[in-house]
């Protein structure tokens, strides 16, 4: 990814954000996930959901090269965002982050005020507006505005556990991404940020395509719209004993109500996980 205007070409299907086709990710020689195939709709949240270990957060991490941070990481297989491969030998990998976005599990606000942690990201990738224009349109955005108007210049720290990471999706929102992934948002915070945090990504999706990794499965059943179930299998010589796949992906409800696999459904039952 080189410039916007070079990365205008038309989606193989308009109703896909992001195509993984046939991804191995290994961590050294061995693999972590493996022959994964689905679709990421457009303008719609996706869940990933599984136990400990399928793969998810890898997955994840995939879709905007995070991975490539990780020493020893190699990816097969292509993943398309909007048709082109994102691992293309040309493709600039801090772009694919600007394009899409990250929410950690644990909340990361920079060491700054709140009104820098929104406007430091959008100037250095070049923002020309106006900046209060954004850090109040992107802390609306995330739900936050009103929690933060009146101490803009206080550090992004003084804020709750619920609150920062709302800030860090503003952050987010702040660099106009596409997509944004979202690794366990929730998995740090108390039930009511929960409830805000969920909130927030049913306003979010009208203009963004989101994915969430969740462990909580009726989070998945009431933010996603699709939802793809990883499991693992023993994985001989590899340091877990564990490599990932992708077991069933589709609509949520089915998932969730009928899932045509029996795994799926031990899974969303209780049984194991």
């Amino acid at each position: 990814m080189k410039r916007a205007d070079q990365m205008k070409e038309t989606s193989i299907d308009k109703n896909v954000c992001i195509s993984l086709q046939n991804i191995t990710i290994s961590y050294g020689e061995y693999d972590a996930v493996r022959n994964v195939f689905f679709d990421i709709p457009k303008d719609k949240v996706t869940s990933f959901i599984g136990p400990s270990g399928c793969g998810k957060s890898t997955i994840l991490r995939a879709l905007n090269r995070m991975n490539d941070l990780i020493s020893g990481c190699s990816l097969k297989g292509r993943i398309l965002f909007e048709g082109l491969d994102l691992y293309a030998d040309q493709i600039d990998p801090v772009e694919v982050r600007r394009r899409i976005g990250m929410v950690f599990q644990q909340p990361n606000p920079f060491p700054k005020s709140i009104y820098e942690n929104i406007a430091f990201g959008a100037r250095i990738n070049g923002y020309t507006g106006d900046l209060d224009e954004l850090v109040e349109r992107s802390l609306r955005k995330a739900a936050v505005w009103d929690e933060c108007k009146d101490k803009l210049n206080e550090s992004g720290y003084s804020l709750s556990g619920g609150q920062q990471q709302r800030l860090c999706i503003a952050r987010t929102i702040a660099i106009e991404p596409d997509v944004i992934l979202m690794d366990e948002p929730c998995s740090a915070l108390d039930p009511i940020s929960t409830i805000k945090i969920e909130e927030t990504i049913h306003e979010l999706k009208k203009n963004y395509t989101i994915v969430i990794v969740t462990h909580n499965m009726q989070q998945a059943l009431r933010v996603s719209d699709v939802t793809a179930f990883f499991n693992a299998t023993e994985n001989v010589g590899s340091d877990d004993g564990k490599v990932g796949y992708l077991v069933e992906f589709d609509e949520t409800k089915k998932i969730f109500n009928s899932p045509k696999e029996k795994a799926t459904k031990e899974y969303v039952t209780g049984k194991f996980g």
